[in-house]
């Protein structure tokens, strides 16, 4: 009996606020067992440590569970634009930026790969993979909403870091992996923290 292939993604980080939204995906990506090839720009690693007091250096089992390990984590440096996930070969099934600044975001929009993260969002769309763009700055001007259009036009999914009250939270991690299951519901991913939509009576 031949083995199921190994799933794997591809985790950009950049410097907006919300560094929490990453930690809580990748601890669910690890959780049902996918390949996550990681990348944090410098902005996005001073966000980290100033929101949640998490210095990544170079050990991304800073990032995970206790109970969790971190086999499954590849951690690249943001200008190695020759590493794996910039070449639609390797990059694997999807693309995942968040949280993602505008910054990034208008650099993906206009084409320019000037970094890994940039690079892999590029590759997922020109190979016809999934692009998930979560966006957690606001307000948003003209600008920017004409870049997420092109880059929704392109195939990308843009997911706004908006949270929802509908499934009652009653904390602040109950928001966030609502958010997070979201983003690996669009994969088709499997997660255990949020329970499906029953709708309302």
């Amino acid at each position: 009996m031949s083995k199921k292939p190994q799933r794997k993604v591809f985790l950009g980080v950049s410097g907006a606020s919300g560094a929490i939204y990453a930690c809580r995906t990748l601890q669910m990506l690890v959780a049902a067992e996918v390949e996550v090839a990681l990348c944090y720009t410098e902005a996005a690693k001073r966000v980290l440590l100033e929101e949640c007091k998490i210095d990544l250096k170079d050990d991304p089992s800073v990032l995970l569970a206790p109970e969790q390990n971190c086999d499954l984590i590849k951690l690249w440096p943001n200008q190695d634009i020759g590493a794996p996930p910039a070449s639609g070969t390797a990059i694997g099934e999807a693309a995942i930026l968040l949280p993602c600044s505008l910054s990034t975001l208008a650099s993906v929009s206009s084409g320019k790969a000037q970094s890994l993260v940039a690079r892999a969002a590029q590759v997922a769309l020109k190979e016809g993979r999934k692009l998930i763009i979560v966006p957690r700055e606001t307000p948003l001007n003209k600008i920017h909403l004409d870049q997420m259009s092109r880059l929704a036009w392109a195939g990308a999914c843009i997911m706004p870091a908006s949270p929802g009250f509908y499934h009652q939270p009653q904390s602040i991690e109950e928001l966030v992996d609502h958010l997070c299951a979201k983003v690996l519901g669009v994969l088709d991913i499997p997660q255990s923290k949020v329970s499906e939509w029953g709708g309302s009576s």
